[in-house]
Order: structure tokens, then sequence, then C-alpha cells
């Protein structure tokens, strides 16, 4: 990580400086890409502050702290800042967790892959719905209830997902998956 040290009020000091650098070096497990790391060491009559910014691989995290102590408030602005990191980190695993691909993406793949490509494709119109588990019965007055063609649930009694339709002639269907 590469790191600048910048003291107000303050004697420059190596070893503040190193002892900061050693401090920092434990963020590298963190960060895939190179950090830039801008440290801020000031005194303001007996108050001693350590100001640090990080920036790189996509995140910036800012912490300050001030106590008596120039050690001590290294120390805990690095525990902030480590709280920062691992939490923003954590936040982006979760969302590419959740960035699966779509299914309207890979029918959109098949349609073009199926037809050759002077021919003309259809666009494909997904709907997202969500099913809930149910007996067939309850299905059925579901769907007398908001009149659509076709309900997906769960089935409460076979604990999986089911299909029941509604036939030309009035009559229900219902599609099961077999094992």
């Amino acid at each position: 990580m590469q790191t600048s040290v910048t003291f107000k009020n303050l004697d420059p000091s190596e070893t503040l400086k190193s002892y900061v650098r050693d401090k920092l070096d434990r963020f590298d497990k963190f960060l895939y890409n190179p950090a830039i790391a801008t440290v801020v060491l000031s005194v303001e009559k007996f108050r001693h502050i350590a100001e640090i910014n990080i920036k790189g691989d996509r995140l910036s995290v800012n912490g300050r702290e001030e106590t008596n102590d120039m050690y001590s408030a290294i120390d805990l602005v690095l525990d902030k800042l480590d709280k920062q990191i691992k939490k923003n980190k954590q936040k982006n695993r979760t969302r590419k967790s959740r960035s699966k691909p779509m299914i309207k993406d890979a029918i959109a793949e098949d349609a073009t892959l199926l037809h050759a490509p002077d021919e003309v494709t259809k666009h494909i119109k997904v709907n997202n719905i969500e099913y809930k588990p149910m007996d067939v019965e309850e299905a059925i007055m579901q769907m007398d209830i908001v009149s659509n063609s076709f309900l997906v649930f769960t089935n409460a009694k076979t604990d999986r997902v089911n299909v029941l339709y509604r036939c030309k002639d009035g009559d229900y269907g219902l599609i099961q998956p077999v094992s």
C-alpha cells in the first residue's frame, strides 16, 4: 500500500511513520488492487488526532480519531477503518451473489442461437412471480379470485413447485414435477 504520512504541529518521527505503515499493511489482504493511504497526524493542545483516508479498489474509507496518546489514536482509527472495509467487502459479496444471470438473458441467448441471423427474432417478455405454499383447492380459489390463466405455487403436501392452469373448456389442469 502506498502511504503518505503528514505531520501537523508535531515533529516528524520515523518511528510514528513506520508504526503507521506496519499497521496499514494489514489492509492489503482485503484490497485486491494497490491502494493509496493518506495519513495526517496532528496535535492540538492536548489532543492527538489521527486521520486516515484509504482510496483504491473502488473503495474510499475515511477515519478520524482523537485521544491523549498518538499511538492509541492511530490504533482506534485503524479499527474504524477495518470495520468499514470489512462491511464494504461483505456488501459487495452479497451484491455479487444476488446478481446471477437472469432468465431473460439466457432465453434471449437461446433464441438468438436457434434462429439464423437473417431471420427476425421475436422478443420474449419475462415476468417474475412469487409463489407460496398452498393446497390444490386453495390454488383453485386463488385462480378464481385473480382470474389468471395459470398459477404457480408450492404444493403444501409434496413441497414441490406446481402449476395450475385453466383449460379452454373451463376445467383446471395441474402440472407436477416427477422425481
